[in-house]
């Protein structure tokens, strides 16, 4: 076994020509290093932005930031991994930087009709906390993970993905299809966008991948091709106005290859116990906003529970709407509570009391 570190350039963007990194998915991209199974390997992270929000940072400068999004270190190959293995990446350790940011994008985000304005909360990472004079009276608590880990696709699940992608476009569908703005490499311009989750991982957001944590993720490619990125000081679950504590740092993982017994079509997990903490949930059921009952909608279950925990922010702590959302990005738990007593499914919001100071 031995160790690795995969160092970066944080003076220059990774979409400027800064080495060692990528911002698409593509069976192409060649990899920066390699790796045995039981290696431990560092990966230094830039946070979701490339270092284009700051301390300095003001709310309106939001809107002139391109479409930078997820500057990834990678990829690594694992030596002798072959398609149809599963790799595991053991998660060891993570280490943040002292400052972090959150953003609302008008519009963006699971109540982006709410929001028409930027707003960006700035937050000061200290003794395992984060505290933020534009979240006043609260100080989150760390929860680090990387919020996106992932393998490279096969060039068979590349064109799968752009053909299925491509088609719910066609029908409506709103997200980013491939760009060739900021691409890194410009060679994988017309590369998957790393927005959404797939088969090969990506942005998963899961707060559970902390240290400790274990994620499987099928094998499509030789050598596997794994990337980190996408820091995250602490997050709620849906990370609901579209950013969590977004930091950099670095991630220390094990990886090992799984060659027999079950393959996951998509990710797995497993992650250690949490402690104990003490909530306050608000609920919700899928009615929309004019009152109509839709029949067990998620969705809708979801945005009253979180208006719920908007307006219960708003009245019992005395947090504007802008800071409220941000708080339940950053902290904000999700459960699915009930799904078989139709027409309504029931979801939670659970605020950890923890959060909050004095």
């Amino acid at each position: 076994m031995s160790s690795l570190r995969l160092e970066i350039d944080r003076s220059t963007r990774l979409d400027q020509g800064a080495p060692g990194g990528h911002n698409r998915w593509h069976p192409e991209i060649p990899p920066v290093a390699s790796a045995d199974p039981g290696d431990e390997i560092t990966f230094e992270i830039r946070d979701s932005r490339d270092g284009t929000l700051t301390r300095g940072s003001r709310h309106e400068d939001l809107l002139a930031i391109p479409s930078l999004a997820h500057p990834l270190t990678g990829p690594l190959e694992v030596r002798g991994a072959r398609p149809g293995e599963v790799l595991e990446v053991e998660v060891l350790a993570y280490e943040t930087d002292d400052f972090g940011w959150t953003g609302i994008w008008p519009g963006s985000g699971f109540l982006g009709d709410l929001f028409p304005d930027p707003f960006l909360a700035r937050w000061e990472l200290d003794g395992g906390l984060a505290r933020s004079e534009d979240v006043p009276g609260v100080a989150v608590p760390a929860g680090v993970f990387a919020g996106v880990i992932g393998v490279a696709p096969s060039r068979e699940l590349f064109t799968r993905v752009h053909a299925r992608e491509s088609e719910l476009a066609t029908r409506g569908g709103e997200f980013d299809l491939p760009s060739a703005e900021a691409a890194a490499p410009p060679s994988a311009a017309d590369g998957l966008r790393t927005f959404p989750p797939r088969e090969n991982g990506g942005n998963l957001d899961v707060r559970d991948l902390v240290a400790g944590s274990r994620l499987l993720l099928p094998v499509h490619v030789p050598g596997a091709l794994l990337s980190l990125g996408d820091l995250h000081f602490a997050q709620g679950d849906g990370e609901v106005c579209i950013a969590a504590i977004e930091t950099g740092g670095t991630a220390t993982v094990r990886v090992g290859l799984r060659t027999e017994g079950w393959r996951p079509a998509f990710p797995a997990w497993e992650t250690p116990p949490r402690p104990g903490r003490a909530y306050f949930a608000t609920t919700g059921i899928p009615l929309s906003d004019d009152g109509r009952n839709e029949q067990l909608d998620l969705n809708l279950a979801t945005r009253r529970a979180l208006i719920e925990m908007l307006g219960w922010l708003e009245h019992e702590h005395g947090l504007a709407p802008e800071p409220a959302y941000v708080l339940m990005s950053a902290a904000v738990e999700l459960r699915v509570s009930e799904l078989v007593d139709a027409p309504n499914a029931l979801v939670s919001a659970a605020m950890p009391l923890d959060v909050f100071e004095g």
